[in-house]
């Protein structure tokens, strides 16, 4: 199986882009989760080794309460990336934040609960993962640095609303959000944030804001066809930008890998005593905590 530098989740939009003149190569992945949402596709991407995959599978088939997100970060870990830029259509919940825009989410307020979200769900092992700041702040900074090079509005921060879906908000709903200090809304970046932050991985996310929640009023005389082709040709538009963002992106990291406190995310995040872990859950864990329960990082 070949490695990659960084993982990308995201939509069809954005796979179609990696393989195209990219060489992209599809490769098996097998999880303690079961397989990923889409066989991951290896290719390189403006001189860095990237692993895609495609968070509903093909043909969109899986809503966003059934995406295997614990297989899919696992899966993106086995091939050795370090960091994962995940993208995602979204509603606006602001004004200003028109429907095309990219806004680079910070903050998130998960609504969610019919998801795993987290890999020691195991009995023999409590690890608490420090989730202030769910975004990597600096994979962040390097998206904005690379803002800079592209045409089209970007909003440095924002806070990401992630329901359960699969239906959309109610209109008190979406008037709430807002009044939690909400900036967009959408379905998929919860849990993603959580198990990459366990997997020890930089977590980015760029929001594509397709319309406006229904806190905003729509017109009445608008046929609903007429919407669903905006809403559509919206979503386009920003995964264009966002391919564009993300190529000027990898051109920054092409570097040497970046070294990032998420990379340690577990050195002091396991509670329980090391030596009272089974072999049973120090083999299923293995990859995630292994090198804590070393001699030099902690007896066994």
């Amino acid at each position: 199986m070949g490695m990659a530098r960084i993982g990308i989740i995201g939509g069809t939009g954005l796979g179609d882009a990696l393989t195209r003149g990219a060489g992209g190569k599809t490769v098996c992945a097998d999880t303690p989760y079961g397989p990923p949402s889409s066989a991951p596709v290896l290719a390189n991407w403006e001189g860095v080794e990237v692993a895609f995959i495609s968070r509903h599978g093909p043909g969109h088939r899986l809503n966003p309460s059934m995406v295997p997100y614990r297989a899919n970060i696992w899966a993106l870990r086995q091939l050795g990336v370090s960091a994962i830029i995940a993208s995602g259509a979204t509603g606006s919940l602001r004004e200003d934040i028109e429907p095309g825009h990219l806004v680079l989410c910070d903050q998130i307020i998960d609504r969610t609960f019919r998801r795993s979200s987290t890999f020691f769900d195991v009995e023999g092992v409590v690890a608490h993962v420090e989730l202030s700041d769910p975004c990597c702040t600096r994979l962040r900074s390097v998206l904005i640095e690379a803002g800079e090079r592209v045409g089209t509005t970007i909003h440095h921060a924002g806070t990401y609303v992630c329901m359960e879906g699969p239906q959309f908000s109610t209109r008190a709903e979406s008037l709430m959000h807002r009044q939690w200090g909400g900036d967009v809304i959408g379905m998929t970046c919860m849990p993603e944030a959580k198990l990459a932050r366990e997997a020890e991985l930089c977590y980015a996310l760029i929001a594509l804001p397709t319309d406006y929640d229904c806190w905003r009023p729509v017109d009445p005389q608008r046929v609903h066809h007429d919407l669903l082709a905006e809403i559509l040709g919206n979503l386009n538009r920003a995964t264009e930008n966002a391919i564009a963002l993300i190529r000027e992106a990898l051109k920054l990291l092409c570097g040497p890998p970046m070294a990032c406190r998420c990379h340690e995310a577990l050195k002091l995040a396991i509670w329980s005593d090391k030596k009272a872990i089974s072999p049973e859950v120090r083999d299923r864990l293995e990859p995630l905590i292994g090198r804590y329960l070393t001699d030099k990082q902690g007896s066994p």
